[in-house]
């Protein structure tokens, strides 16, 4: 198998060559090294040399030798050193002697992990550009950003690298690289992928782990074989009434759709990004669903004043357990700008601020969930613009505050947070391009547990608005 075949490919149609002996998972994971080392000089989308063979996997899973990219933050492997985007974890990283669950899972349904992808520190971004690493770079336009914070996985993705890579979501980190780098990006539901046995809920239920893919198949099929509780976790959600593979077909009823274009922090959003969701609505309007304007309305300033607060202490647990494996100690030499500021920002946060934090939580979930009853989905943009130059987010600016850093990433990423605030699925598809080229993902989100229409939507979308065949300027087929 050369490069150019490759990488072209999704994870499921590159499974089923090598289930069929068409090529073997050697020839595969060639192919993979060598796409890696075309594109990564230009995109600096790895947090470490590639790995010289793939971690271990399961010759039966689904995805059997499929190769994959692992986010540097949060999902690890046992024996593998993580830095999670920051000095503070030293020179060698921080080792864990176990998988996470998800890991686990992964290796379970066949994927190849061939390389780490870089992340922002402590995932504090909507970019990827930590000072550890340097900038990762988006293969549609090398001056624009990748997004984050999985970043790194939506470069290598887009690039032809990788078919499928791990990435997690606290405010749009999967679905953000998704549109800026024109890929799928589904976020599940709280609690549909353990975090076993590390957390319980990261960043207080805010956090999401999956993968950024290419197609909608890939995130369906993945779904599947990496759902469920496992034991020990508090909340256990119900399975869906079928497999989602099942949902590919697209034979859904008639949904009921709500469409906003309008930021709820009151930023721009372009108008190409919004005419874009537009030409969507039309779409799904002629695919027999009822589309009208509406949205759930809330107080944006609350919405903001939990991020504050959460970012905060999720930041301030996070670099305070890092140090005390590390050794290595929080300053300005050791985090960058932003991370500091949320960290002391974080330590000087009481018990009653984070409980008039989870009061705006839960109203602002019931008002969420009441929308849900009136309507099945709600179609967005997955975020306020096309890519964004490198260097607009600087995590490392010690001008910002830590109120100001977060309002600084959610004025330009005012569509996702939302549903990780609830809890509920939501997915970003590469529906347009702007008139550069520049790829524009669209968001559809539903109710809590409702992947299973998500993807049918997803399926039927893939088929009207095809993007399979658009390709980015650095790719590993070129």
């Amino acid at each position: 198998m050369n490069v150019a075949e490759y990488a072209v490919l999704d994870g499921y149609e590159l499974a089923q060559l090598i289930r069929s002996g068409q090529v073997t998972a050697a020839e595969v994971q060639e192919a993979a090294a060598e796409a890696i080392e075309r594109v990564n000089p230009q995109l600096n989308a790895t947090a470490a040399p590639p790995f010289a063979e793939p971690l271990s996997y399961a010759a039966d899973g689904l995805f059997a030798g499929v190769p994959f990219g692992l986010k540097d933050l949060v999902c690890h492997a046992a024996g593998v050193p993580t830095r999670m985007g920051s000095r503070i974890t030293g020179d060698r990283g921080v080792t864990h002697g176990h998988d996470t669950e998800l890991m686990s899972r992964f290796r379970k349904a066949g994927l190849a992990t061939v390389a780490l992808t870089t992340s922002p520190e402590m995932g504090y971004n909507a970019n990827t550009e930590p000072v550890v690493h340097g900038s990762t770079r988006n293969p549609w336009d090398p001056s624009r950003s990748a997004g984050g914070s999985s970043g790194g996985s939506g470069a290598l993705v887009a690039a032809g690298a990788v078919p499928i890579a791990h990435a997690n979501d606290g405010g749009g980190s999967i679905r953000i690289p998704a549109a800026f780098n024109g890929l799928v990006g589904l976020k599940p539901t709280t609690g549909r992928v353990s975090l076993a046995p590390d957390m319980q809920e990261g960043l207080y239920g805010f956090l999401a782990e999956f993968v950024v893919t290419r197609s909608v198949r890939d995130a369906a099929l993945l779904l599947d074989e990496v759902a469920g509780w496992a034991p020990g976790d508090k909340y256990r959600l119900p399975d869906p009434p079928r497999p989602y593979r099942e949902e590919l077909a697209g034979e859904s009823r008639a949904l009921r759709i709500a469409v906003h274009t309008e930021s709820w922090a009151g930023t721009h959003v372009d108008p190409e990004v919004a005419d874009a969701v537009h030409h969507v609505a039309r779409t799904l309007e002629g695919l027999g669903h009822r589309v009208e304007q509406a949205a759930p309305r809330f107080s944006w300033d609350e919405f903001m004043l939990t991020h504050y607060r959460y970012w905060a202490g999720f930041v301030a647990e996070s670099v305070h357990a890092v140090s005390q494996v590390s050794g290595v100690k929080p300053g300005p030499d050791t985090l960058e700008a932003s991370v500091l500021a949320g960290y002391e920002y974080g330590r000087g946060l009481t018990v009653l601020d984070m409980a008039e934090a989870s009061a705006i939580v839960t109203s602002i979930s019931r008002t969420a969930g009441e929308f849900f009853g009136s309507y099945d989905v709600l179609l967005t943009p997955t975020t306020n613009t096309a890519p964004l130059p490198l260097g607009y987010l600087d995590a490392d600016d010690p001008a910002l505050g830590h109120e100001e850093w977060t309002r600084r990433i959610f004025d330009v990423a005012s569509f996702t947070p939302l549903h990780n605030l609830t809890g509920s699925p939501a997915i970003s598809l590469p529906l347009a391009t702007t008139r550069e080229g520049l790829p524009i993902g669209v968001q559809l989100a539903a109710g809590l547990c409702e992947e299973s229409t998500l993807i049918g939507l997803a399926a039927q979308l893939e088929v009207a608005l095809p993007w399979a065949d658009r390709l980015p300027q650095i790719h590993a087929s070129r």
